[in-house]
C-alpha cells in the first residue's frame, strides 16, 4: 500500500513538534542554500545531487530532519547530526538501526515503512526521547527492546490498512514507566487474555487510543476495569453504526436495528461484557497482591 502521508500524530499536549507528513517535501534541500544558519528542517532523499543534501551538515542549527526513501550512504551520514531534536525515517530497508544511537539529543522519532531489522534496542540509547510512532515496521513483532526507555511518553504502534503490525506480547510496557499516551492502530495481538496485563505497570498513563475491533472483547472489559479513569476507555459497548449495532470487540458481532431481538441482543451483550469485567477485577486482584 502506497504511503498515506497523512498525521497520525496526537499533537495535544507538548509530545510533538514534528512537521505534518505531508509537508515533508516542503524542505528539500534540492537547491543551494544561502542561509544555513537559519535552517531548522530539512528532508533528504536518495534522489537529491550529493551536493545538495550534504548541505544537511553545514546547518549549525538544525533541529529536524525528514529522511525520506534515503540512500544506505545518507543514513550512515547523519550519524554526525547530534543537534538532532527530532527525526523520521520513511521507506529504508536495513539490517540494522544501529545508526540511531549516536543520535542521543533526539526527543521525538518517527519510523514509517522501515523494514529488514527486528532488534529495536539502539532507541535505548536515546535518553532524551519522549515521543515513538512507529508504522508498518514488516520484520517488528517483539517490542522488548523498548523496555529502559525510562524517558518515553508517547507511543503508538500501527501497522496499514492492507497490513496489521504484529505484537508478540505486551511486556515491554513494564519498563516504560512514565508512558502517558498509548496508542495501537492496525495490529495483531498475538498473546491470550489477558495481553493487557502488563498495561498495570504504566502509573503515568493518561490516555489510551485503541480500535473498537483490535482485540477480543474480553481485552475491552479488562481495560475497562484496569484503568477506568484513563481517557480512551468509553468505548460504546452497542455502538450505534448506520443500520446495526454493533458489539464492543474482535469479530464481537452485531444486531440490525429492525430485529425483533434487538433490545434483548444488546442487553445479553451488555450483561455478558459486566460479568467479563468482573473476571478482570479478580484477576488484577490477584495480581497486584
Amino acid at each position: 500500500m502506497k504511503h498515506h502521508f497523512g498525521d497520525f500524530l496526537d499533537r495535544t499536549g507538548d509530545y510533538w513538534t514534528t512537521i505534518p507528513n505531508r509537508e515533508r517535501f516542503a524542505f528539500i534541500a534540492d537547491f543551494e542554500i544561502a542561509n544555513k544558519d537559519e535552517v531548522k528542517i530539512l528532508t533528504i532523499s536518495k534522489h537529491q545531487n550529493k551536493e545538495h543534501w550534504e548541505q544537511v551538515f553545514d546547518c549549525q542549527n538544525l533541529e529536524e530532519l525528514t529522511l525520506h526513501d534515503p540512500s544506505k550512504e545518507q543514513v550512515q551520514a547523519i550519524r554526525k547530526l547530534t543537534q538532532l531534536k527530532r527525526l523520521r525515517v520513511t521507506f529504508f530497508r536495513t539490517t540494522d538501526i544501529e545508526f540511531i544511537g549516536d543520535l542521543y539529543n533526539t526527543e521525538e522519532l518517527i519510523f514509517e515503512y522501515v523494514s529488514g531489522f527486528s532488534d529495536l534496542t539502539p532507541l535505548l540509547k536515546l535518553t532524551k526521547l519522549k515521543s515513538l510512532h512507529f508504522e508498518n515496521l514488516r520484520r517488528v513483532s517483539n517490542f522488548d527492546g523498548l523496555r529502559g526507555l525510562n524517558s518515553l511518553r508517547y507511543l503508538r504502534i500501527d501497522g496499514t490498512l492492507d497490513w496489521n503490525q504484529p505484537i508478540e506480547n505486551f511486556e515491554f510496557l513494564k519498563g516504560l514507566p512514565n508512558l502517558e499516551i498509548f496508542s495501537l492502530g492496525f495490529v495483531i495481538n498475538k498473546t491470550e487474555f489477558p495481553a493487557l496485563l502488563p498495561i498495570l505497570h504504566l502509573k503515568k498513563l493518561k490516555k489510551i487510543k485503541v480500535g473498537r475491533a483490535t482485540f477480543k472483547t474480553n481485552e475491552y472489559a479488562f481495560l475497562k476495569a484496569a484503568i477506568p479513569n484513563v481517557e480512551g476507555c468509553d468505548w460504546d459497548l452497542c455502538w450505534d453504526y448506520h443500520d446495526n449495532f454493533e458489539f464492543l470487540g474482535k469479530r464481537a458481532g452485531f444486531v440490525k436495528k429492525s430485529s425483533p431481538v434487538v433490545k434483548e441482543r444488546c442487553a445479553e451483550f451488555i450483561a455478558t461484557f459486566e460479568k467479563m469485567k468482573k473476571e478482570s477485577e479478580t484477576i488484577i486482584k490477584s495480581y497486584c497482591g
